[in-house]
């Protein structure tokens, strides 16, 4: 066996699931993090817990994997994305879609460990996720789909804790939606040029020169959401104290964003990474830690 072979396929695989970025993982996570605690009000159980991380990992890398199959005629053209594994010819069209089966397969497993709820919601999950990389041929407005797709933990979560969505859940996964709408918004400027040329749509070319008012308005949508469902679960100042970082890290993305050049656009994208931990943070301080920590 070649070991240098091994090893550069072995890398290419990582690649193709951005396991070498993990920020769109993290970007998944939030919410998910954020609905356990809520739906839970408190810490949830260590298997729980477990199982939405493994869960939200494994997930996302499924949906690189097709993302990447989708778009393995278009990512060539695209500055930021032309070295990916699939665009650069280093893995062909069914090795992308091997792997990406294999992942949602693995992700499936853990949602058996859950009731029948969520496993239900499960399947719907997964015909979104694969639907969305094909959306942006046909939807003006891709994001939205994506604001779906990653938001979708929110009743997952709510459905494994506490085997029903009420209308907290929904209030959540509304305000999960903007603020993906918001970050992927950003995401979509980076790239606006090089989709207008190849015919992509997204959020960024369909808003024009309102795309700033409109990310901004999609982040004072979800922190309204997320204040007023704070007051209905009856959660204390430390709730609001995240609240209030992440509308100041927000105003940051203002300063970034209103250029609209690309470097600033990504790194205004990169940066919702905390905005997402200092909500977690101020709803995690709301609730008694558990016994083992007190």
């Amino acid at each position: 066996m070649d070991i240098g072979l091994f090893l550069r396929r072995i890398d290419a695989y990582e690649r193709l699931v951005r396991l070498d970025k993990p920020i769109g993982s993290l970007l998944l996570l939030w919410p998910t993090l954020w609905a356990l605690w809520l739906a839970g009000r408190g810490w949830p159980r260590w298997d729980e817990l477990l199982i939405f991380v493994l869960g939200t990992l494994l997930m996302r890398s499924a949906g690189c994997a097709v993302n990447d199959f989708a778009d393995r005629r278009f990512d060539a053209h695209v500055e930021r994305t032309r070295n990916r594994p699939l665009a650069a010819g280093e893995i062909e069209p069914w090795e992308a879609l091997a792997v990406g089966a294999f992942f949602a397969i693995a992700a499936f497993g853990l949602v058996l460990f859950l009731n029948a709820l969520a496993i239900l919601l499960s399947i719907a999950a997964l015909a979104i996720a694969i639907v969305y990389p094909f959306s942006k041929r046909f939807f003006v407005l891709p994001q939205a789909w994506l604001g779906i797709a990653f938001s979708y933990g929110v009743p997952m979560a709510w459905a494994a804790l506490r085997n029903r969505l009420p209308l907290e859940c929904w209030w959540l996964m509304a305000a999960a939606f903007f603020w993906i709408m918001a970050y992927d918004t950003e995401y979509a400027m980076v790239d606006r040029d090089d989709d207008l040329r190849i015919g992509i749509r997204t959020s960024a070319i369909l808003f024009g020169r309102f795309d700033v008012a409109a990310v901004m308005a999609s982040y004072a949508a979800m922190l309204a959401l997320l204040a007023t469902l704070g007051a209905r679960l009856g959660l204390g100042w430390t709730y609001y104290a995240g609240l209030a970082a992440a509308a100041a890290l927000i105003g940051y993305h203002w300063r970034l964003i209103r250029g609209r050049s690309r470097e600033n656009c990504f790194r205004a994208f990169m940066h919702n990474n905390w905005v997402g931990a200092a909500i977690l943070l101020g709803i995690v301080l709301s609730f008694p830690p558990p016994v083992a920590l007190r």
